[in-house]
């Protein structure tokens, strides 16, 4: 228990900011930034959609909407598997985070190896990948937060932050603790030390056992600072930090039924061939001291750049926005009384004044299968927006459903919402 303590309280500081800084990357920066660049078959937009990707705070299963929600609106296969291999590895949140446990060798090597190898894949897709590309067609989209003044976007930066990215990897964080912690307890110091000299074979175990799992950017850190006070090496670190994120079993499965087995395949090829080129020649021509270095802050005895209770009070702080953030989840669903309603414009607990035209629309609803954080309720909610006739439509993460008003075929909804990559169905 000591163990997950002193982790949390190295990172709090970190997390917080991060989450801050990636809000405020939610609310400033239009979406259609990251779309506008990313047509075309060339490298070009290969190279914008890594960069877009790299410090884009988006965990490993919003990534998966997202993505294909820019291949919707005319971005290449290239550019498309570019953005799935470098944003789920990286994230301004979780470069932070790597500095503030992993020092800042590894927040550096992250990103620079993130964006290496999202260019070498989408570049291979564009290559390799098949030639005949249906033309996609952008969908029209509301974009309110444009005419929000700066306070009210300070207040969506704050609410995303704290709230939305909270509920989406504040789970995953946790049980990433717990693990680090379970590792630190159970797994003896000589463990690791039976692969000393094959750092590739000790490479192969990690991704074999993270890629069935779902692994989130900031959540695997501190399984990497404890596989590596084991005796794990720095290159093998890597190699979860990178592979992890980015190879689970709900990405492999989207990319193939969406992109096609060609594009999976070689989408896998650029993660893992990356990630274990890049972990050996750090095993193999850098100085392990560089990595190891800020471990002995962990272990030892060594004096804190900040004063204790800063992190003790970033640390409370960081439990009450997560219990909030869940709390606000799990007790208030920001629902009309009809039932449909899933605004952010009242007080918790609070009934919303907003209109809402259920008695005014045909109603349908839809149930929505693979939703697991509040980017693919976004993703999916956008997408049905885009259908043609659709007036109003409110998604619920917590009830696995749509609800969609208007005049519109029910199959041009399920057809949009399959081309994102979730599974749907209207109910009777």
């Amino acid at each position: 228990m000591e163990e997950i303590i002193d982790l949390i309280n190295e990172m709090s500081p970190y997390l917080l900011l991060g989450f801050f800084l990636a809000g405020l990357m939610h609310a400033f920066i239009p979406n259609q930034v990251y779309s506008k660049y990313l047509a075309g078959n060339n490298f070009k937009s290969v190279l914008y959609s890594a960069l877009f990707g790299v410090p884009l705070p988006l965990c490993s299963c919003g990534v998966i909407p997202t993505a294909m929600s820019l291949r919707k609106e005319g971005a290449s296969k290239g550019a498309t598997v570019s953005f799935l291999i470098a944003t789920p590895q990286t994230g301004v949140d979780s470069i932070i985070a790597t500095y503030s446990l992993l020092g800042l060798p590894f927040a550096i090597i992250r990103p620079i190896v993130a964006l290496l190898t999202s260019l070498f894949g989408g570049q291979l897709v564009n290559v390799l990948g098949d030639k005949e590309e249906a033309t996609a067609t952008a969908t029209a989209q509301v974009h309110a937060h444009e005419h929000k003044s700066f306070w009210e976007r300070i207040k969506e930066a704050l609410h995303y932050a704290f709230v939305e990215m909270m509920q989406d990897i504040g789970k995953w964080l946790i049980m990433g603790l717990i693990v680090a912690g379970l590792i630190t307890v159970l797994v003896p110091d000589s463990f690791f030390a039976l692969f000393k000299d094959n750092s590739l074979l000790s490479m192969l175990i990690v991704l074999a056992c993270a890629i069935p799992m779902y692994l989130c950017a900031t959540g695997s850190i501190p399984i990497a600072v404890a596989l590596m006070l084991k005796g794990l090496s720095p290159g093998t670190a890597l190699v979860l930090l990178m592979a992890g994120p980015a190879c689970n079993v709900a990405s492999i499965l989207v990319i193939n039924k969406v992109l096609g087995k060609r594009t999976l395949i070689l989408y896998l090829t650029a993660i893992v061939g990356g990630a274990i080129l890049f972990g050996l020649g750090i095993d193999y021509l850098l100085p392990r001291e560089w990595f190891t270095s800020s471990l002995t802050a962990i272990v030892g005895d060594c004096c804190h750049t900040t004063p204790a209770y800063f992190n003790i009070g970033c640390t409370i702080l960081m439990f009450l926005l997560l219990v909030h953030a869940f709390a606000r989840k799990w007790f208030f669903k920001d629902e009309c009384s009809c039932g449909h309603c899933h605004c952010h414009e009242h007080e918790e607990g609070e009934s919303c004044s907003c209109h809402c035209d259920c008695d005014d629309d045909i109603t349908l609803t839809f149930s929505v299968k693979g939703m697991n954080c509040n980017h693919c309720r976004a993703s999916v909610e956008k997408a049905i927006l885009g259908v043609p006739g659709v007036e109003e439509a409110q998604v619920s993460l917590e009830k696995e459903e749509a609800v969609v008003h208007g005049e519109f075929k029910p199959e041009e909804i399920i057809q949009a919402v399959e081309s994102i990559g979730f599974d749907i169905t209207q109910q009777a």
